[in-house]
């Protein structure tokens, strides 16, 4: 069993909401628990243990074609508005710092130009501007989350 089969294996297990499963073949023994604390692929013969993150029971793995309808979904329910999309991957912020208010808000009417939020990536903060004088209708994009390239962050009526 390799490294990349383990980890499918682990992300099955979580998304399954089995609480333990464990794996026995003659040269190998994989134990994965599924609770709080961190989990653990245990090997009987002398080679070291490996260890994984913690894997939260209750997170959604979405898969690159789950995403495609996702997004198509969001563009079809709202074809009279238009989308802005991640330029970048990294992590998507909608204050300037953790005490200061979002730059922008559902309803909120911005110029071109007007920053619309913040993507952090490789410890950089990147100030995404408007390309165009609209009005927000629906932030699609939780503060603080991943974002990927091209990922839907706004639904804008522009005008």
């Amino acid at each position: 069993m390799d490294i990349k089969e383990i980890q499918n294996l682990i992300k099955f297990v979580s998304k399954s909401g089995a609480y333990e499963v464990e794996i026995e073949k003659k040269d190998f023994k994989i134990t994965i628990k599924t609770s709080n604390s961190p989990k653990k692929i245990t090997n009987t013969d002398p080679t070291p243990v490996i260890r994984t993150t913690n894997i939260d029971q209750n997170a959604q793995i979405i898969t690159n074609d789950q995403k495609d309808v996702n997004t198509e979904q969001i563009v079809s329910e709202n074809d009279k508005y238009t989308t802005i999309k991640s330029p970048i991957i990294g992590t998507f912020y909608t204050k300037p710092g953790p005490d200061k208010p979002p730059f922008i808000e559902v309803g909120s009417e911005i110029k071109k130009g007007d920053t619309m939020c913040v993507i952090e990536a490789m410890k950089l903060f990147n100030e995404i501007e408007s390309e165009m004088n609209c009005k927000i209708i629906k932030i699609l994009v939780d503060d603080e989350s991943p974002v990927e390239f091209d990922q839907p962050l706004f639904l804008v009526d522009p005008y």
